[in-house]
């Protein structure tokens, strides 16, 4: 999970692409970067932490140009830190930079045919990196001229879909031409255009993860990208566009919805707070199933991303809804934290209990999933020591039981709580009295609300059902052994150096 952002405007785009990562932050915490065009000349930088501490207001002065693109980074694949921030360049052809938001399920394939068939050099563990260079190689197959055409940006684009397995949303920057981006054909990953009209004249068009940095940046919203479908809007404000792939088929992330994005995000043409909403109806639903005697006496939200379904399961049982913990806006979201022990560390100091709120009362904790179960036996012993009676969990997600290979940090099975264990384990697990977990088919029929066309999400998490086609138990048993917490500890500090 990382954010993306790209621009090509009327004035200098470097102060709305920082804006725009600032609306992104919660889809990557680890580094960011931005570059920018400026009479034919590429200006860039990047760095790891977030977006304020990377970049000074002399930095956004020195990214000079009207057109630009954006990156903040989430690690799941390669290493944490400076060296992997993004945006990547090449210089040839042309001069390309390039950011990407999701994972490569065979990059370890492609790198060797970049470097035995393609003569490329991959200098990080990213597969963000190896995507570039496809995308290089095949626009230099085209043997291109000096005239770039956005027939020859499609038709690149063509080429990596056929090379390329797994979820991308890219955006990236041709030097002195313009700004390019796709999305893979099930539409894993959200990408969206949107447009505005500037003040000096003239259609100025952005591309984002997520709607909410267009709003925020006073874009109205056109569409989202179509699975499959490149877009490329040359240094003249055109907008071209173009289906690129064969066999198109909207399949995304339906985890997007439970928690990556932000609750005022549109992703294809779905409203993240509505889907929420419907969650905690249906959430509901199924605890007056399980548990038609309960005797809830207050349903607390973990915040912030539960607070929307957490609402809708007090108001549909009928009990009151309270906000018994504060949080501390300082800390970074946990779940997304690299390392168990730092997500430990991290949860006591995010949030602090209301007390009153807990004393004596029997008390419904509602979460948006429940991933390592980390922060939940945490949080559960947390209510009870503030004098809660009982303690119970929902989760509005169903069993988080296999990892995720397109983009989240969920890469190994042993790692996750639901894994192998029954509902009954986990409750002993985290020390509730009991846990109601949402099922798969509520789940997909809260975010697929009003007979949305929409037949397929990707799953993969809750299902076992990975929709690529080409992951297999020996793939999961490798990604294991490079991601897991266990291998993220064992790694060389030096690793983190950018050796060039």
């Amino acid at each position: 999970m990382c954010g993306i952002i790209g621009i090509v405007g009327q004035e200098p785009v470097s102060p709305r692409l920082y804006d725009g990562l600032t609306l992104l932050q919660h889809r990557g915490q680890d580094a960011a970067g931005i570059a920018t065009c400026h009479e034919g000349r590429l200006v860039l930088r990047r760095g790891g932490g977030l977006v304020r501490d990377v970049f000074s207001a002399s930095d956004i002065q020195r990214l000079e140009g009207r057109m630009g693109i954006a990156h903040v980074r989430y690690p799941t694949a390669g290493t944490s830190g400076q060296a992997e921030s993004q945006p990547f360049y090449v210089n040839s052809p042309y001069g390309i930079v390039m950011g990407h938001n999701g994972n490569l399920t065979n990059s370890e394939v492609l790198q060797r045919e970049l470097f035995e068939s393609d003569l490329r050099h991959i200098n990080t563990r990213s597969d963000s990196e190896v995507l570039l260079n496809v995308f290089a190689h095949e626009l230099q197959d085209l043997n291109p001229s000096t005239h770039l055409t956005a027939d020859m940006i499609f038709a690149t684009v063509a080429a990596v879909h056929r090379r390329c397995k797994g979820a991308y949303a890219v955006i990236g920057m041709v030097v002195g031409r313009g700004v390019f981006a796709f999305r893979d054909p099930l539409g894993i990953r959200p990408a969206v255009i949107g447009h505005r009209e500037s003040a000096s004249g003239g259609t100025e068009y952005a591309i984002a993860s997520e709607s909410v940095a267009l709003q925020g940046l006073g874009f109205s919203l056109l569409r989202d990208i179509a699975p499959g479908e490149a877009v490329y809007i040359d240094m003249e404000g055109n907008l071209h566009t173009e289906q690129c792939a064969q066999s198109p088929a909207l399949s995304p992330c339906i985890f997007e919805y439970v928690y990556l994005a932000r609750p005022d995000s549109i992703i294809d043409n779905i409203s993240v707070y509505k889907s929420r909403l419907r969650m905690g109806e249906t959430l509901a639903r199924r605890i007056l199933q399980e548990r038609p005697d309960h005797d809830i006496d207050v349903v607390i939200p973990i915040p912030d991303t539960s607070r929307t379904s957490a609402l809708e399961v007090a108001v549909n049982l009928g009990v009151k809804y309270r906000e018994g913990f504060i949080k501390n806006r300082y800390i970074g979201r946990t779940f997304i934290m690299p390392g168990q022990q730092l997500r430990k560390k991290s949860v006591r100091q995010k949030l602090s209990p209301i007390d009153l709120e807990f004393n004596g009362k029997n008390v419904l904790l509602v979460d948006d999933s429940i991933v390592r179960g980390t922060t939940s036996g945490q949080i559960v012993q947390m209510a009870r020591d503030a004098g809660a009676n009982k303690v119970y969990m929902a989760s509005a997600a169903p069993p988080v039981r296999y990892p995720n290979v397109y983009g989240i940090d969920m890469p190994a099975a042993e790692e996750l709580i639901a894994h192998e264990r029954t509902t009954e384990e986990i409750e002993k697990v985290i020390g509730a009295d009991w846990l109601v977990y949402q099922a798969l088919d509520d789940l997909i029929e809260a975010v697929r609300y009003d007979k949305h066309p929409i037949e397929h999400f990707e799953t993969s998490c809750f299902s076992g059902d990975y929709i690529t086609g080409d992951v297999d138990q020996s793939y999961l048993d490798t990604l294991e052994q490079q991601r897991s917490d266990n291998a993220k500890r064992l790694q060389n500090p030096a690793d983190d150096l950018m050796v060039l």
